[in-house]
């Protein structure tokens, strides 16, 4: 394509970041039935936190927003995937490109956002366990979440905001979906300013969390240390591990994939999306079943709903 195409006659990109692969139509279906389980899952904890009036607290609508980013991170994405894979069209408009690349970012950022909104919670319910109630009531709870949405979408506009004035010179991008490189990358500008810019705010958010999450979790520490009681210390415990695997499994591929990138190590085409996937599809899905299974009142509930198996006398 000709270097002198500028943006107003772009009206669709084309994704070709699969092109290379063998197996496309085996590498959507299994991305198909992880992303189906990633909904079902969210949509479940969400439908019992909704319906039960006893789950109507704090911590437990931290766990239905982070349900509800959860999908919306992984449906920022994963539809296009599937639909280049598996039904093999690779054309989206210009208009649903720029929406895709805000949500996705959106998505991201408000996946750190819950996460430390949540350590902040089992910060207060452990140091102030009686003003627990008085400090972070349902509506305090439900005010954060909504002003955390409303600072991830101001943050976020950097994305859409960059990029709609650029004129394009390609109408390809070399990724799995329209994010903020490779559409950077389609544009006839230098895109080394617009990837420090990104990474700049990204390293900011990513880290500036993560440092906040372990500022809380030295504090309880701290605190579950003075405890005498044995008992005490293992339900302090039991309260902060579902929410200290959720960590992990999102900040982890975060970082190594940060840390790869800064190192210079050269990743294949295949490995790159390989991470990617996993820092999309992996946590949306481990967090819904850590919720139901680590927590006894959604476990209860989900076990009060399946039906009961007489055993075989």
């Amino acid at each position: 394509m000709s270097q002198n195409v500028t943006r107003k006659s772009i009206t669709e990109f084309v994704i070709t970041g699969f092109d290379t692969f063998e197996r496309p139509l085996a590498v959507g279906i299994v991305i198909l039935v992880v992303y189906m389980l990633v909904m079902l899952a969210n949509l479940t904890n969400i439908c019992f936190i909704m319906l039960d009036k006893r789950l109507h607290q704090p911590m437990y609508l931290f766990i239905c927003n982070l349900a509800v980013v959860d999908m919306l991170y992984c449906t920022s994405s994963c539809p296009t995937i599937i639909s280049v894979l598996v039904v093999g069209y690779k054309t989206i408009s210009y208009g649903s490109c720029i929406l895709q690349m805000f949500v996705f970012g959106l998505g991201f950022v408000m996946e750190l956002f819950t996460i430390s909104a949540m350590a902040f919670d089992r910060l207060i319910a452990i140091v102030n366990p009686l003003r627990y109630h008085s400090i972070l009531t349902n509506f305090r709870s439900i005010l954060l979440s909504f002003l955390l949405w409303i600072l991830g979408s101001a943050t976020m506009a950097v994305v859409p905001g960059t990029v709609l004035p650029l004129p394009f010179c390609y109408s390809t991008l070399k990724f799995m979906f329209c994010d903020y490189g490779s559409v950077i990358r389609a544009t006839c500008v230098d895109p080394n300013p617009y990837f420090d810019l990104m990474s700049v705010i990204t390293s900011f958010i990513l880290f500036g969390t993560f440092g906040f999450i372990c500022a809380t979790y030295i504090k309880i520490v701290s605190v579950v240390i003075k405890m005498s009681s044995k008992g005490s210390k293992k339900k302090m415990f039991n309260t902060c591990f579902s929410h200290l695997i959720v960590v992990v499994c999102y900040y982890a591929p975060s970082f190594i994939i940060t840390v790869l990138t800064r190192i210079g190590i050269v990743l294949t085409l295949e490995e790159r999306h390989g991470l990617r996937l996993g820092t999309i599809l992996g946590p949306s899905l481990v967090n819904p079943f850590i919720y139901c299974f680590r927590t006894k009142e959604i476990r209860n509930r989900l076990l009060g709903v399946l039906p009961k198996v007489d055993p075989v006398t």
